[in-house]
């Protein structure tokens, strides 16, 4: 967040708190869901963000994995391991749960959830999407540890990036008008026991206004977020559908 305000703030933006007393439209925002949703109708902004189905929507091809959309009812009731997940916001740690009555009692039965078959990752990176393209990227773990860095740096990293973008282009054509326009989506080398070597799959698609930019370079960080959660009059039209409501 602080590289974030630095960069807007050299942009000649003004950079504010969401509770500073008078503070007025338009806007963008950075933020928390729970912050952004309240704040949303008073100063104009909207926040784009994926839907709550759609990782569980892509083909194998794109997920590696079963992914299936449900409720906290329906976790309760799985008697494997099964990672589990929150949609889009925090309400409960995201992991693998041995069974269902390991999951947080609190949970509403109607909350949504992704229930994932379990995989390993050997690493993860994240994209910030903009139009269908990346504006930059970061890997941000190894076999499931944090450890960001820059993607790009060395030949390796090269080499990688050339087929993360390969791999998003093919997404993109397969599945990017059910993207909003400005995205983070996060994808993994997966090991799977059955193919030899390591292919690419999807980790999950994440609001950019309320995503760690890790290693990602803070000024096409910005240019994504502003186009995610800026001023409503300035929404193109083919991201109304994902609006945050």
């Amino acid at each position: 967040m602080e590289l974030l305000a630095v960069e807007a703030a050299g942009r000649g933006m003004s950079v504010r708190a969401a509770e500073e007393p008078g503070l007025t439209g338009p806007v963008h925002w950075y933020g928390g869901p729970v912050a952004g949703a309240r704040l949303a109708g008073r100063l104009g902004f909207a926040l784009l963000e994926p839907t709550d189905g759609w990782l569980a929507e892509l083909p194998r091809e794109f997920t590696g994995r079963q992914v299936r959309a449900g409720t906290v009812a329906d976790a309760r009731s799985i008697d494997r391991p099964t990672f589990v997940k929150p949609p889009r916001d925090k309400s409960f740690p995201a992991g693998v749960y041995s069974d269902g009555s390991r999951l947080p009692s609190s949970l509403d039965p109607a909350t949504p959830v992704l229930l994932s078959e379990v995989v390993t990752f050997a690493a993860e990176y994240r994209l910030f999407l903009l139009e269908g393209r990346i504006a930059t990227a970061s890997r941000y773990a190894v076999f499931g540890r944090l450890d960001p860095r820059p993607l790009g740096s060395d030949r390796a990293d090269r080499i990688t990036a050339a087929r993360i973008t390969e791999f998003i282009d093919r997404l993109v054509a397969a599945a990017g008008d059910t993207l909003p326009s400005a995205v983070v989506v996060d994808v993994g080398q997966l090991l799977d026991p059955r193919r030899p070597g390591r292919r690419w799959a999807v980790v999950e698609a994440n609001m950019a206004w309320f995503s760690h930019a890790y290693a990602c370079d803070p000024a096409r960080v910005l240019d994504v977020v502003l186009r995610a959660a800026g001023p409503r009059d300035y929404m193109r039209p083919r991201d109304a559908v994902f609006e945050r409501c």
